[in-house]
């Protein structure tokens, strides 16, 4: 489950990429089967062995072309151990809402991102969350949960005082904010609840199969529901003014 677009960014061979607080590793697998040169990197190390673990299955499984390279680095996303303007793409994705000093982050994404290069930030979208809030305290309230709701014209703005240029937006995953809104109505702490467990199904069959209905319902839903929105930036070159 994809939030973010790959063909606007532009991912393929040769592409030097970074997911920074990569979690499971959902977008750097993809960046890899595209034969980018990706680096996934979380401050979970026990996540990152499960990443490095499907990263040498994919390979084993030719599921990655020739020439494509994936690494996993663990570390602070406020001190990220790479030179500036080292990444083409820079991808953050459903991160950034769970970092107190935001700004700090936001600079490290665009530090390492190259003149020219792209960056995508995704996170929970002002409404779906704001419900999901309301709802339940244990929702966001626990160790390396949620520590604030964003709206995106905010966001926007702390992203490009750094000197990046916003480029696009899109919503996402507006299905799964039903999801989420009744497993916070119900307990959050509760899968087994039948109508959790049953919408849960749901789900993963869409993810599975992809029917064209629940697809087509899902674009149609997104601009109004979406769980996440998604902003895209470049990072402008520096030219030289002649004399």
């Amino acid at each position: 489950m994809l939030t973010v677009d790959f063909d606007r960014l532009g991912i393929g061979a040769g592409t030097r990429v970074i997911d920074v607080g990569c979690g499971a590793g959902r977008h750097s697998f993809e960046a890899y089967r595209r034969g980018a040169d990706i680096v996934a990197f979380d401050q979970n190390a026990d996540e990152l062995a499960d990443v490095g673990e499907m990263f040498d299955a994919m390979a084993k499984a030719d599921e990655a072309p020739a020439g494509a390279n994936a690494k996993t680095v663990a570390g602070d996303a406020l001190a990220l151990p790479f030179a500036d303007g080292e990444f083409d793409c820079v991808i953050a994705s459903e991160i950034l809402e769970h970092v107190p000093a935001d700004d700090a982050a936001i600079a490290e994404l665009t530090r390492v991102l190259k003149p020219g290069g792209k960056l995508a930030v995704t996170v929970p979208r002002w409404l779906p969350e704001k419900l999901c809030w309301l709802l339940s305290d244990e929702y966001h309230a626990n160790e390396g949960g949620h520590v604030r709701i964003y709206r995106a014209d905010e966001l926007t703005d702390k992203v490009t005082a750094t000197g990046v240029q916003f480029t696009h937006s899109h919503h996402a995953h507006a299905l799964h904010a039903p999801y989420w809104w009744l497993k916070c109505a119900v307990g959050v702490e509760k899968p087994n609840n039948v109508l959790v467990r049953g919408y849960h199904q749901l789900l993963v069959w869409d993810m599975l199969s992809a029917p064209r209905v629940t697809r087509t319902a899902e674009s149609l839903l997104n601009p109004l529901v979406g769980k996440s929105v998604a902003l895209y930036f470049e990072k402008p070159v520096q030219t030289i003014a002649s004399e």
